[in-house]
């Protein structure tokens, strides 16, 4: 697992998602700005946390999955069905 990578591709996937851009909200009489939910990564060792759920180690075929498309450059796969219209 390239770290090194990892790090790298999560800092150009956060700017392509919006980080530190606000977007506006309508809302009834008026709007207000607001900031993208970051979405929390984890990095362990021996595996990773993702959304604060459960511990997966790295040995997992899914916790694998999701590192190389990350490492890939792309978001993770598993993430289509939590954001259909994208992150």
């Amino acid at each position: 697992i390239d770290f090194d990578l990892i790090l790298e591709n999560v800092k150009d996937l956060n700017v392509l998602a919006g980080e530190g851009i606000s977007q506006i909200e309508h809302m009834p009489g008026g709007a207000r700005l607001r900031q993208p939910e970051p979405l929390p990564l984890t990095l362990y060792q021996n595996g990773i946390v993702m959304f604060n759920g459960p511990f997966r180690p790295y040995e997992d075929p899914s916790t694998q999955q999701c590192l190389q498309d990350i490492m890939d450059g792309y978001f993770p796969s598993e993430l289509q069905t939590r954001y259909p219209d994208g992150v």
